[in-house]
């Protein structure tokens, strides 16, 4: 994996396999005015290395990403606030993306939470319409 080359062999393991493994995640855009703005996302981290999204429509991450592809993604441990890994890099929306509920990846990793909070994947896939790709330019990781 590129984006992990820097790390020792050890760390490169533990961060690929949270890339892969953990659910949740923050999203970090910024506003017109410079203000950060992080909310917490399910995603997909991709086998080319981006990370995909799928958003509502209207909400304020899509907003200030049409203003600024600038974004910070990041896992935590977030008990004690250890084994950070961050990334920098830009995204945007990417329309030929397929809908979550056509995505085997993605249904693999979230169906069970999808059926229980939503009923179904294409009740899911109905309400988060928008997929947003991370292309990474720097991972970090540490505290």
């Amino acid at each position: 994996m590129k984006l992990t080359d820097h790390l020792s062999s050890a760390e490169r393991e533990h961060v690929e396999a949270r890339l892969r493994s953990n659910l949740m995640a923050w999203f970090t855009t910024v506003d017109p005015a410079g203000r950060p703005t992080s909310v917490p996302v399910w995603f997909l981290f991709q086998d080319d290395e981006t990370v995909l999204i799928y958003s509502q429509p209207g909400k304020k991450k899509l907003r200030n990403l049409a203003e600024n592809p600038h974004v910070a993604f990041g896992l935590d441990v977030t008990d004690i606030g250890r084994s950070n890994i961050r990334i920098a890099g830009d995204a945007f929306v990417a329309d030929d993306v397929r809908p979550a509920d056509e995505n085997p990846a993605y249904l693999a990793k979230y169906l069970e939470r999808i059926g229980a909070l939503f009923g179904s994947a294409q009740t899911f896939a109905e309400k988060f319409t928008v997929p947003i790709v991370i292309v990474p330019g720097r991972l970090m990781t540490g505290p």
